[in-house]
């Protein structure tokens, strides 16, 4: 394991070299919309002039577009699901023969302290490194393959002390509790293909090993209202614990601004060994519909039907719900607002339900600092174990973070980043005992961003 851990960790740190030196040579990307493309405008029928990036391709700039469809690339986010059409999407791109290759990554190095007799403290690294090749062929099919891979595990099996935050296990044997796991350092390898029907319809294929079926809102960390924030959401598993599932195809159709999508999925969330591939199970599905009534605006409504997801729990399966509503509007100076809104539901065998709410925002008004706040309330039987080392009393808690991160432009496409924030979780009378009263934690830290 060691070895592993080693290799993978030099692996890592090899792409990231690799990525440095196009830091400073290449600019081909935008993390805003592009210049207008008036022959992309009328294709697409677009209000919004500037959803789409450009990428120089054989010496023409081209207008960059989802591998799902014809819409603008910026309105993609985590797997399939859809952001704001004036959404960010940044990256390195460059031209392999007739592939164009994206690449981007974010490193945290955040050092985290939690209050009361539950809490701790830890220094730990998080963040991601993703990759991703596609070509376009003659007839309009695009082929996509994507790679994503975290430096998580290197925080260890139990993860990072984040209180009234509960979900799977660090040892095959007793869940976390007040802890955020680690993701799995496959975070996904997928590929997809897209076909043109007509001006607004395609259709695409997805699959991945791992990879992110079609339920809930983008998953947190590439939501722009949360991920300059190293915290976690405790919401987590209500809204988007799927987004690493070893082993999902999802199929979809897509008109204009709406789009309609299902999946098959392995859902058994990852095991604690979190540097290797899980194997690959479909018994479970979802549906998601996705509409972009604007270019500020992205909704969705999904329903999952998830066999077995927790590891200690075998013999229990779910049904979840999820809705989410995300605004993003562009501010002068290139700078960006963006919220979400987002509700969760998870409902057993014996047909009882959690619920579970969240609330965030981010604004970038330039390209130095960015504000963001979040605030959640769940429905939880997780943070008691019951008599016989099941779920406990079912409990209300909530919990509300506002942090800040400055950003110093050290390279034409590398930001260093330092910030920090606080959180305070309040929790009913009866757990008051355990956690001290209602306990606040805190997070500093120091980030790379290579975009």
């Amino acid at each position: 394991m060691t070895a592993i851990r080693t290799l993978a960790g030099l692996s890592a740190g090899a792409s990231l070299l690799a990525l440095a030196p196009s830091v400073a040579a290449q600019d081909h990307s935008h993390h805003h919309p592009a210049q207008t493309v008036p022959a992309e405008t009328a294709r697409l029928e677009h209000d919004d002039r500037a959803a789409s990036s450009s990428v120089s391709h054989v010496g023409h700039d081209m207008p960059m577009t989802s591998p799902y469809g014809s819409w603008p690339i910026t309105r993609d986010a985590s797997g399939t699901s859809w952001q704001p059409d004036l959404g960010e999407h940044g990256g390195i791109h460059a031209t392999a023969g007739d592939w164009i290759v994206m690449s981007h990554a974010a490193l945290n190095l955040v050092y985290d302290t939690q209050s009361g007799p539950r809490g701790g403290d830890k220094t730990f690294v998080s963040g991601m490194l993703m990759t991703s090749a596609r070509r376009e062929f003659a007839d309009g099919s695009k082929v996509n393959l994507r790679a994503m891979l975290s430096p998580d595990p290197l925080m260890g099996k139990n993860g990072y002390p984040l209180l009234l935050a509960a979900g799977e296990t660090a040892d095959g044997v007793s869940p976390l509790v007040d802890r955020q796991h680690p993701h799995d350092f496959f975070m996904e390898l997928s590929a997809s293909y897209s076909r043109q029907l007509s001006d607004k319809d395609s259709v695409y294929a997805y699959v991945g090993l791992p990879g992110e079926p079609a339920f809930g809102p983008p998953a947190f960390m590439h939501r722009m209202s949360t991920m300059d924030s190293p915290e976690a959401p405790i919401t987590h598993h209500w809204l988007d614990s799927t987004h690493i599932v070893f082993g999902v195809t999802t199929l979809g159709w897509a008109h204009d601004r709406f789009k309609i999508e299902t999946s098959a999925f392995k859902g058994r969330e990852p095991d604690e060994e979190r540097w290797g591939i899980d194997s690959p199970r479909l018994d479970s599905w979802s549906v998601r519909a996705s509409w972009n009534p604007a270019p500020e605006w992205a909704a969705q409504l999904s329903y999952a039907d998830v066999s077995a997801p927790e590891q200690l729990e075998p013999d229990e399966d779910e049904r979840k719900w999820s809705a989410s509503v995300i605004h993003t509007r562009r501010l002068a100076a290139e700078g960006w607002w963006s919220s979400t809104a987002a509700w969760g539901r998870k409902t057993n065998d014996h047909g009882e339900s959690k619920d579970g709410w969240l609330l965030e925002t981010a604004v970038h008004p330039n390209d130095r600092w960015t504000v963001f706040g979040r605030a959640e309330r769940i429905e939880t039987d997780e943070l008691v174990p019951g008599l016989n080392g099941g779920h406990g009393p079912l409990y209300t808690v909530s919990k509300a973070s506002l942090g800040l991160v400055r950003d110093w432009r050290i390279a034409p496409r590398l930001r260093l980043g330092l910030g920090g924030l606080y959180a305070f979780n309040q929790v009913p009378g009866p757990l008051e005992p355990l956690y001290g009263g209602d306990p606040d934690g805190a997070m500093v830290f120091a980030r790379l961003k290579i975009e």
